[in-house]
């Protein structure tokens, strides 16, 4: 009896690892998915603003927002993450990254060595980008400078900085549906639609998240605590922003100027370094669409503790 309940335990496990290895099997984008294609580097540049990726990836205490040899540090509850350079350098950067690599890295959240980057980078967002998209980001990027020196590597404890872990984490909370326009709605709208939920990656930060780190989709943009563990990320949702008109998101996300005459502060300083760079017609769109998001609770804001 006890021989059987060994076998069968046996077989329980084996079957249980292969059944995880399958499930976190990162997935690739074939270079033969990629056909010929002229790169358009202005499309290239207005996708560098819209994802961000100065906000993370420039090098620390400098002025130049596209010396992206990156070292940022990203504290999480799982750890600390730092920026990896993606800056055109050979040796330390994506200086030899293939356009299926990096359309790869971008869409699926693997690396160029087949595993999963953790979801610090907000490939779960970038998913939903168009492929033309990521391909003139990548034409765009190699057309920067070279920046030498290798970023540190991520400071998580176990078991978080098992990278086949994270494969279970993107089944469980990672949606690669493209993104599909809404015929209902304006071009408009859905450009701001396409920026928010895809390049903008708006959600991963004014999102809350489970215990798990996915983001608790009924409190989608209802804003919650700081990923980065310090302060409060607000509700973008018609909750939080009942008293913006779009021209008011507009002129913020141009400015970083609030309705009452406050200012953008922490992160998002970095963000709008960002989206003051887009076009008019964009952030019009951004706003038209942040505008439409019905209102939805948030997570409570926990009470300041009184002086003593």
């Amino acid at each position: 009896m006890l021989r059987r309940l060994l076998l069968a335990a046996v077989v329980a496990a084996i079957a249980g690892t292969a059944v995880f290895w399958w499930l976190t099997i990162p997935a690739t984008v074939a270079a033969g998915a990629l056909p010929a294609y002229q790169p358009n580097l202005a499309n290239g540049l207005t996708t560098f603003n819209a994802g961000g990726c100065s906000s993370c990836h420039a090098v620390p205490k400098q002025d130049d927002r596209l010396k992206l040899g990156g070292g940022l540090a990203i504290p999480s509850p799982f750890g600390t993450f730092y920026a990896p350079n993606i800056s055109p350098d050979p040796n330390d950067g994506i200086g030899r990254w293939s356009e299926a690599d990096f359309v790869t890295a971008v869409l699926k959240g693997t690396s160029p060595q087949g595993t999963h980057f953790f979801p610090a980078f907000p490939y779960p967002s970038y998913t939903h980008a168009k492929i033309e998209d990521a391909r003139d980001l990548f034409a765009y990027l190699k057309t920067l400078a070279p920046v030498p020196g290798k970023v540190r590597d991520h400071d998580l404890p176990f078991p978080f900085n098992i990278r086949r872990n994270v494969g279970v984490w993107k089944f469980l909370f990672m949606d690669d549906k493209p993104f599909v326009a809404d015929a209902g709605r304006s071009a408009s709208w859905n450009r701001g639609a396409y920026l928010v939920n895809s390049w903008g990656h708006c959600a991963e930060c004014h999102s809350p998240r489970n215990v798990l780190g996915g983001i608790v989709t009924a409190q989608r943009f209802a804003g919650g605590p700081n990923p980065e563990g310090e302060g409060w990320v607000p509700n973008i949702t018609q909750k939080g922003l009942s008293d913006w008109s779009a021209k008011d998101i507009e002129y913020f996300l141009e400015t970083g100027q609030t309705p009452d005459g406050d200012s953008a502060g922490g992160s998002m300083v970095r963000v709008i370094k960002n989206t003051s760079q887009l076009s008019a017609a964009d952030r019009a769109a951004i706003a038209e669409y942040v505008k439409s998001l019905p209102p939805v609770e948030g997570p409570p804001k926990p009470k300041k503790k009184d002086a003593s």
